[in-house]
């Protein structure tokens, strides 16, 4: 089985999974997902892999980190993640990419990442529930943070941090490829869908 085909099949697991786990119906996850019923159907029966965006949906939805529900076993209190499992989440073909390195569900869900950005290159994010958090620290070049239509400019040793219930960018306009680790923080959602 590939990489490809593993990673479809431990989220078509963990989406039906989480879904239950929140008692939502198809209906009710697709609204409150902003996803088609349809494509939600077709990710649990492992016949799509969807995009980026769409997961982050879903999983901002359920209330759990990407991570959750692209995890192929939770396991001890320890969980190490090697380069090799950490998942390439995009990429473009100007050499931009970003990879989730770990994340966890004590306390609410946490992702930690790892971007790299090539000059020139961006990436934008829905707004995320309310009471997400995102912090970051870049480490190399200049990253320019747009947060509600506010232009922030991050050079390396600099951290940031703000709620992340708005609309946010990311991108590069310097010269040279901007690296920074960032952590999100996602609000529990309540077993009654609210």
């Amino acid at each position: 089985m590939s990489d490809l085909d593993q990673l479809t099949q431990s989220l078509a697991r963990n989406l039906k999974r989480w879904r239950g786990e929140r008692g939502f119906t198809l209906d009710a996850l697709a609204a409150r997902a902003g996803v088609s019923r349809g494509m939600i159907i077709q990710i649990e029966q492992a016949r799509t892999n969807p995009s980026v965006g769409t997961t982050v949906k879903l999983a901002d939805a359920l209330g759990v980190s990407i991570t959750t529900l692209l995890d192929y076993e939770q396991g001890s209190q320890v969980r190490l993640v090697p380069e090799s499992q950490a998942v390439r989440m995009w990429s473009t073909e100007a050499g931009s990419w970003t990879t989730l390195l770990v994340g966890t569900e004590a306390r609410g869900p946490i992702e930690l990442w790892s971007w790299h950005l090539m000059p020139g290159d961006g990436s934008a994010s829905d707004p995320h529930p309310e009471g997400t958090v995102e912090l970051l620290h870049v480490t190399a070049g200049v990253l320019t943070l747009i947060v509600d239509g506010v232009e922030h400019s991050v050079p390396a040793g600099t951290s940031a941090t703000f709620e992340a219930h708005v609309p946010h960018n990311y991108r590069n306009d310097g010269p040279e490829p901007a690296e920074l680790t960032m952590a999100v923080s996602i609000p529990p959602v309540r077993r009654d869908g609210n």
